[in-house]
């Protein structure tokens, strides 16, 4: 949430201005979306959010089951919480718009679709839960092999892209390029079932509805890891086993991308993708786990706890509320009151400026023991 809420730092901006500094193009890439196969601090945002809702499952009907909810409500319950998320989801992406947008790549609409099915294998058992994960990523991976590459006479207008663009694949692994495989299909019928102000072509950025399948991929890891995490394990056998899994889902990861099966792409959520940022998950998992919790750290966080405390309220926030504090400061402030140490450093001044009151509202909330869930 804190490296989502800091875009409105807008290290790009930075980047561009001094472009002989290495230290600013190096935030820009860790704070920009990378263009098709790789991976950035940014593109780990979504995957550690995924994750983490798997990971809290665990908790959530423990709590449930010890105030003797009965699992009829506990469904109730799981499906409202889809049905608010997928529909926050629509509000976030039809901001600014003429009508509803209805469009399914936003990350609480693709947590929203998948949620129900990871309620269902929280009452599983692991071998269950790997089971389901493996068959997720192979029948993923098999509808997108079995789609037939654009031909001659394929009219590379409708996806965005020219045929020679450089992030474009080759040989096998051109299965997984941008708006020619099977995902951006599907979008093209199914999103144009909805009213919509044009008829849809292709998603700018390669994104797609059905990313949320291999998402709740990443959602099962997640389940799993918290499973580990509720029962208790002792701290160094805990921290040994995330480490073991991290380690094999990224050597699978890396050999499946290397050798062309399946390239490591975030924006249609390949499989390759699921093991890679599951293990950069695991490992994130394991570090602040021994920093916090073994080691009795966790003042040292006390920000992130502020923030994560609120996530939704924190999501919410960043996605509506920064250029309103933005055009404010600008009103009552001057049009140029962000050009204090020089035009190049800008958007650090009035993105610091909307952080501090983010958290600040984030900080209010928390004193007050004010937590918006769903």
């Amino acid at each position: 949430m804190l490296l989502m809420m800091a875009e409105v730092l807008r290290f790009g901006q930075v980047a561009e201005a001094l472009p002989e500094s290495t230290f600013w193009a190096f935030l820009d890439f860790q704070q920009s979306h990378v263009s098709w196969v790789g991976c950035s601090l940014h593109d780990l945002i979504q995957p550690s959010f995924s994750f983490l809702v798997g990971v809290a499952l665990p908790y959530s009907i423990a709590s449930r089951a010890g105030r003797e909810q009965s699992r009829t409500m506990m469904w109730f319950h799981t499906f409202r919480r889809s049905l608010i998320l997928i529909l926050l989801g629509f509000f976030l992406r039809s901001l600014h718009k003429e009508q509803t947008n209805f469009t399914f790549e936003d990350t609480l609409t693709q947590i929203g679709l998948g949620y129900p099915v990871l309620f269902a294998l929280g009452f599983r058992s692991e071998r269950v839960q790997w089971a389901a994960l493996i068959s997720i990523l192979v029948g993923y991976f098999i509808f997108f092999a079995a789609y037939p590459l654009p031909g001659l006479y394929f009219d590379w207008a409708e996806t965005g892209i020219t045929a020679d663009w450089e992030h474009n694949l080759t040989g096998f692994a051109a299965h997984w390029n941008k708006n020619t495989n099977a995902a951006w299909a599907f979008d093209r019928w199914f999103l144009n079932l909805f009213s919509r102000e044009s008829p849809f072509r292709f998603n700018g950025g390669g994104y797609s509805t059905l990313s949320f399948i291999p998402t709740l991929g990443t959602m099962i890891l997640g389940l799993i890891a918290g499973k580990w995490l509720k029962n208790n394990l002792a701290g160094s056998s805990l921290i040994g086993r995330y480490l073991v899994t991290s380690a094999v889902l990224f050597a699978v990861a890396v050999l499946l991308d290397l050798f062309g099966i399946n390239p490591i792409v975030k924006r249609i959520w390949t499989p390759a993708w699921t093991l890679f940022s599951g293990g950069w998950c695991f490992l994130l998992l394991s570090g602040f786990y021994f920093i916090v919790d073994i080691k009795q750290n966790a003042s040292w966080f006390k920000l992130l706890i502020v923030i994560g405390s609120n996530s939704i309220a924190a999501y919410i926030l960043a996605d509506t509320l920064a250029g309103f504090i933005n055009h404010s400061f600008r009103i009552h402030l001057g049009q140029n009151y962000d050009v204090l140490f020089g035009e190049a450093y800008r958007s650090l001044i009035s993105g610091g400026l909307v952080l501090l009151i983010e958290f600040w509202v984030l900080y209010s909330l928390y004193k007050r023991k004010v937590f918006i869930r769903i």
